[in-house]
């Protein structure tokens, strides 16, 4: 029998499947991405969704240039992004495939760098990490960091059931003859939310996989467009169905593979992203929509088992038992900030009788009880915000609540405020500023007498470089040695978050606008001169009509 030298072994090739529809802006830069990365891709499959922009047309003129680059032509629209990855998967001839979305790309050495793991630790799966950037900012966010910190290599999924967090598709290479021995397909036709079932069946499949911190895919969310994406659409009650509906889907497609471990991991991983995202919007939607999210919700998490709650982190777990204690909505304001990261919880503070915190007297059930042993750097501190522009100095008030003792038995010391420009994640200025108390601080932190402690930094806006929006990010310091980073709430009331024009000693006139973020954090928006008014006040209609 004759062997092959391994030199004479032809090297494994990638095909990378390119779905679109209605993309002709954006879906050559992906195909270009993706041919880029040189001759481990052997082919580009680009499959367009029966486009009506002339997409198709533009996808035949660049095949008729690139040999690598075949065009599959759907007759009809799918809608939805499950059906053309099938049809590539299905036409893919190459050893691994991947796929990449027509508005996001894969950066340069991608492929390489997940096809290098893959071969040297034989894996299956290999994944890398992923970034989020905000078109046109530019900021860039990591999906999941955590997983992808350092080279890994993970036998069976169940003895990494944080891996059910990444539910992302795209940031992942396949060997194709493994997704094609499994029958690992997406679900077909409008499915909101397919990695979710995908990514269950990829991982009930129990595949060898590789993990490397390897930048290898940029999704790109563009929160401003006409048209936003399926998932970014979160304004109609449907989106939510659609969430519960793949994530039941993806919980069964677990349990029935006898992954326990994984499905209790989905579960709290649901209530601490999916359960708080939404609920941190709900006082931005109607009340028709509120009463049916939370009738809707509330059947979901009956399903869940006390241990499902137990693995959670505690903002979602009592978000959660919220919801199954209420019929109806209520406490929005409460439950947006503790749904916040980092996560506040504003005053009343509750009591029974025998000193057990709770949400609420008339909720007794759901218990607060944890916060009496949480460490500092996790505890859900309310710290309300004021900042007031001025024409000489920009004053910040920052006011830290008790809670339960806790505070106070801490010693409320210093607090570190940095202006960070949220484009570039760059600190602009930072100050520290001394806490006073303001009242006697409570020992049982009651509704009915929290103490308090003030503390307050000037900043200079009129050094600012450039406009754009800035975050107001604390470290809040204790007499123990330990601390808290934190975000302040925004303050509403007479003369707050009001737009005012104070001198600038680089623009001659900047506009400051103090205001609320969707969570209820005070933030900062600044432009520079007439136009940089112009621009704000242009982006604000842009946003008020979208």
């Amino acid at each position: 029998m004759n062997f092959l030298e391994p030199a004479d072994i032809p090297a494994p090739t990638v095909t990378v499947v390119v779905i679109g529809y209605d993309d002709a802006a954006h879906v050559a830069d992906a195909v270009r991405s993706a041919l880029d990365q040189g001759p481990a891709v052997r082919e580009v499959i680009a499959v367009d969704d029966c486009s009506t922009d002339g997409s198709g047309t533009l996808l035949d003129e660049l095949a008729a240039r690139e040999p690598r680059l075949t065009v599959v032509h759907r007759a009809t629209n799918s809608g939805g992004c499950g059906t053309p990855r099938n049809d590539g998967i299905a036409r893919a001839s190459c050893s691994y495939v991947m796929f990449l979305d027509s508005d996001d790309i894969l950066p340069p050495g991608a492929v390489d760098a997940l096809l290098d793991a893959a071969r040297r630790h034989d894996a299956q799966v290999t994944a890398g990490l992923c970034v989020r950037r905000e078109i046109p900012s530019g900021h860039e966010v990591p999906w999941q960091p955590e997983l992808y910190a350092e080279p890994s290599v993970v036998a069976r999924p169940d003895r990494r059931p944080r891996l059910v967090h990444d539910t992302l598709c795209v940031n992942k290479l396949y060997r194709t003859d493994f997704l094609r021995a499994h029958a690992i397909r997406f679900p077909d036709g409008r499915f909101v939310y397919e990695d979710f079932v995908f990514t269950a069946r990829v991982l009930a499949a129990a595949p060898r996989m590789a993990l490397i911190p390897d930048r290898v895919y940029v999704w790109h969310v563009r929160r401003a467009a006409r048209k936003l994406s399926l998932s970014l659409d979160r304004s109609g009650i449907d989106n939510w169905q659609a969430r519960l509906d793949a994530h039941r889907q993806s919980v069964d497609i677990l349990l029935g593979a006898s992954h326990k471990r994984l499905a209790r991991a989905a579960r709290s991983y649901f209530l601490d992203h999916s359960l708080r995202m939404y609920a941190r919007e709900l006082d931005l939607r109607g009340a028709a929509y509120r009463a049916e999210w939370w009738t809707r919700t509330r059947a979901y998490l009956a399903s869940f088992d006390t241990a499902d709650f137990e693995a959670a982190p505690a903002p979602g777990r009592v978000v959660g038992r919220l919801v199954l204690a209420s019929e109806a909505p209520r406490d929005l304001p409460r439950v947006k900030e503790l749904a916040a990261r980092p996560a506040r919880l504003l005053p009343p503070y509750a009591r029974l009788p025998d000193g057990t915190p709770v949400w609420s007297p008339d909720l007794p059930q759901v218990s607060l009880e944890h916060l009496m042993h949480r460490p500092m750097e996790l505890l859900p501190v309310a710290v309300d915000g004021e900042l007031r522009p001025g024409a000489r100095r920009t004053r910040l008030t920052l006011v830290l609540h008790e809670l339960y003792g806790r505070v106070a038995d801490a010693g409320p010391h210093t607090v570190e405020v940095d202006l960070v420009d949220r484009r570039h994640g760059t600190v602009l200025q930072r100050r520290t500023a001394t806490f006073t108390a303001a009242a006697s601080p409570d020992p049982d932190g009651s509704a009915s007498g929290d103490g308090a402690w003030v503390a307050t930094a000037v900043l200079d806006l009129s050094a600012l470089g450039r406009p754009g929006t800035c975050d107001l990010r604390l470290r809040l310091r204790f007499a123990d040695g330990t601390h808290r980073d934190a975000t302040a709430h925004a303050v509403r009331g007479p003369g707050l978050l009001r737009r005012v024009a104070v001198p600038s000693r680089r623009h001659g006139i900047l506009l400051a606008q103090p205001y609320a973020t969707h969570s209820g954090a005070l933030a900062l928006r600044t432009a520079t001169g007439p136009r940089g008014v112009l621009s704000v006040l242009r982006r604000r209609v842009a946003r008020f009509l979208h």
